[in-house]
């Protein structure tokens, strides 16, 4: 089949973002032999035109559109991102037949409501290198697609739950002429590396389980290294790794490290750290490996509320991790969600002083908590009274507690002011 894989961000919020998904799903089935063409919408002045000269041109007979944010997450701007991603789906449909198939992490959270509020026809949920390959050899052979796990048909939901796959390396890493594309000399580009998929904390306002599953799946480290070093070799030199909790395990964060180091890569990267589980001797095999600045999401400064989220840390963790950091040279980025559950005018001044404490080189500040479904913020903002057990999300709802509605504005402002 002749396939037009979508990529429909076309946010920069804080960088320029590839489309890792849509590699992996387009490597995916072009190995079970079909014909793939990419558009990344991000770099095109005009999307829709963009879309409707390559549907016109490449006449597909199926087009999968990877949708990545559903909003800003921003309760003040309240900027809901799918318009646009509707405006494309239009685009599809006027120069094609073809059966629209929507998937990426922002579909998965919310997908019978983004499916409904996009009008594609299919989407697809868990791992889409299985799932997608699956539903194209569905269609071409006539046979029902709800029943194939993670399947969601237009109007009829889905009748197999979504499944994850235990084995990643049984998953492809994305083709080289797919991340060749890429300008290699953006100083602003850091190139996305996932390792593992699926987290089993249940932060208490986290979607993350809803799209990779709760069991954590780990690659090789040494085909992660490979492929980073097939990268570097080509001219890329900054490395994003993706994973929800690049430290946990412990054992495989240094195995890692121990790996890149070793290989001598003239490379810089960049993670995301859970608070907890961060040894000293983890730390240095960090810095040693070319990591070069860390996202350290502590949230808050207030035990009380950490309990409440959840978190399996408490502040002084966060501030012996922090120090670490600072001591190995890593840049830490450090980010608060204020207002949520047990939120007090005196635990925000808590979190605000250890903020302020840690002397982190930036600092990110969120006040409100965006609501996804399944979660148990979710349920708590139901039994509050502050959503309807109906709502589905899809449009931005955020968790504030009223007490702090107006003073919280004054004490944290919005950015740039």
């Amino acid at each position: 089949m002749k396939l037009l894989l979508l990529a429909a961000n076309t946010e920069q919020i804080n960088m320029p973002t590839l489309p890792l998904g849509l590699w992996l799903v387009a490597t995916a089935v072009r190995r079970a032999g079909h014909d793939v063409a990419l558009l990344d919408l991000l770099s095109e002045p005009d999307p829709e035109q963009a879309v409707r000269r390559v549907v016109t041109a490449g006449r597909p007979d199926v087009i999968g559109i990877s949708v990545r944010n559903i909003d800003d997450q921003d309760m003040r701007s309240r900027r809901f991102l799918l318009g646009p991603v509707r405006e494309v789906v239009s685009a599809c449909r006027a120069s094609s037949q073809a059966p629209i198939v929507l998937g990426g992490a922002g579909y998965s959270i919310f997908p019978d409501a983004a499916l409904a509020y996009l009008g594609a026809d299919l989407g697809v949920c868990g791992e889409g290198e299985v799932v997608f390959p699956a539903l194209l050899e569905s269609l071409q052979q006539g046979r029902d697609l709800s029943a194939i796990p993670g399947v969601h048909v237009a109007g009829r939901g889905c009748q197999t739950d979504r499944q994850f796959t235990p084995d990643l390396d049984s998953l492809p890493l994305p083709d080289a002429d797919l991340w060749s594309t890429a300008d290699a000399t953006d100083a602003d580009l850091w190139v996305p590396v996932q390792t593992r998929r699926g987290c089993p904390l249940d932060c208490s306002y986290c979607s993350t389980a809803e799209i990779e599953g709760r069991g954590v799946r780990k690659r090789s480290p040494q085909l992660v290294v490979e492929h980073i070093r097939q990268m570097a070799s080509t001219g890329f030199g900054k490395f994003y790794f993706v994973d929800n909790t690049f430290n946990l395990p412990p054992s495989y964060a240094m195995d890692l490290c121990e790996r890149i180091a070793a290989e001598r890569l003239k490379i810089v990267w960049r993670c995301i750290l859970y608070p907890h589980n961060v040894p000293e001797e983890l730390v240095a095999a960090m810095a040693e490996a070319g990591c070069a600045e860390v996202s350290l999401g502590f949230e808050s400064g207030s035990e009380t509320v950490l309990r409440l989220m959840n978190k399996r840390f408490g502040v002084e963790e966060v501030r012996r991790v922090s120090e670490s950091l600072a001591r190995h040279g890593i840049r830490r980025l450090g980010f608060l969600l204020l207002g949520g559950p047990g939120e007090t005018r005196e635990s925000v001044k808590e979190s605000l002083a250890l903020a302020d404490s840690l002397r982190l080189d930036m600092l990110k500040i969120t006040a409100g908590i965006r609501i996804y479904p399944r979660t148990r913020l979710a349920k708590i903002a139901v039994d509050e009274g502050m959503i309807s057990p109906q709502d589905d999300l899809l449009r931005p709802r955020f968790y504030l507690r009223p007490e702090l509605e107006g003073w919280i504005t004054e004490v944290v402002p919005s950015p740039g002011e």
